[in-house]
């Protein structure tokens, strides 16, 4: 089993640390009788925050959370300077320093979520899960499709427009549709997906560059960004075992360079 050492983790570690602290000034206070005049340093950088540590830490792991999204690999869903509102309600929490799951719920296709990166456990990624145990994923050209079903997908731009973000220009935008769910998806016209599936080649058919068929094991998702031909997902570092979800991300917070997008729902 990996162990992750991220925020959470040491927001663990601090509540315990100032939960001690406030253990022993507790315990000091009853010896004395009454507060002293001048506090020890320790209790007023230690067991006085104790509360407000617990309550963050409480919030961070059982309810929700706030990263920060560093990189476009989910545009144009996501821009690099989203903060995300992630729900860990819709799967359940996930206990710091192991990966044991209070579960609530199952991650959904079309879902977008939030997971410890499996070749380092530290590291939080947001991707989309595009496929579930068992689902046959069909790639082509950038675009998904599931289970045999045809490709549903529309053109909404070439990346040429005056009002495009500049991160899209030159890029396409198409609406993709996959088992009843529509997501915009972001596609380089030079490129078109032609990236290797090394990461689950052994659960993979490759017709051509760009083409390829994927079926996913049991207890594994596959996971895709929609920035489609600049994101490092399961076609490099292969499926996400499922003990490694997070949490959901439903909305963008906020993003300080461009306060338009505040609460946009995902």
């Amino acid at each position: 089993m990996q162990i992750g050492f991220s925020i959470n983790e040491i927001l663990c570690l601090c509540t315990l640390a100032t939960g001690a602290l406030w253990v022993a000034w507790r315990w000091r206070l009853r010896k004395l009788g009454s507060v002293p005049a001048h506090k020890p340093l320790w209790v007023s950088f230690g067991a006085e925050l104790f509360i407000v540590v617990g309550l963050m830490f409480t919030c961070r792991v059982a309810v929700a959370d706030w990263p920060k999204v560093p990189s476009g690999s989910m545009e144009p869903t996501l821009r690099v300077g989203d903060y995300l509102l992630v729900n860990h309600l819709a799967y359940g929490p996930r206990l710091p320093f192991t990966n044991t799951a209070i579960e609530f719920g199952q991650p959904q296709r079309g879902d977008v979520v939030v997971f410890r990166y499996p070749l380092d456990v530290s590291q939080f990624y947001v991707k989309r899960l595009v496929g579930l145990p068992g689902d046959v994923v069909s790639f082509q050209d950038g675009a998904v499709t599931l289970n045999g079903a045809p490709f549903d997908v529309q053109m909404l731009g070439e990346g040429v427009a005056t009002d495009v973000a500049p991160e899209d220009r030159g890029q396409w935008l198409l609406r993709e549709t996959v088992a009843g769910s529509s997501r915009t998806v972001k596609v380089n016209p030079f490129m078109q997906g032609r990236l290797a599936v090394d990461g689950m080649a052994e659960h993979c058919t490759v017709q051509r560059a760009g083409a390829w068929r994927c079926t996913v094991p049991a207890g594994q998702y596959l996971m895709m960004g929609d920035n489609r031909d600049n994101s490092a997902d399961s076609r490099v570092w292969g499926f996400l075992p499922h003990e490694q979800v997070y949490g959901k991300a439903v909305r963008v917070l906020f993003n300080l360079s461009d306060l338009s997008r505040a609460w946009t729902a995902l």
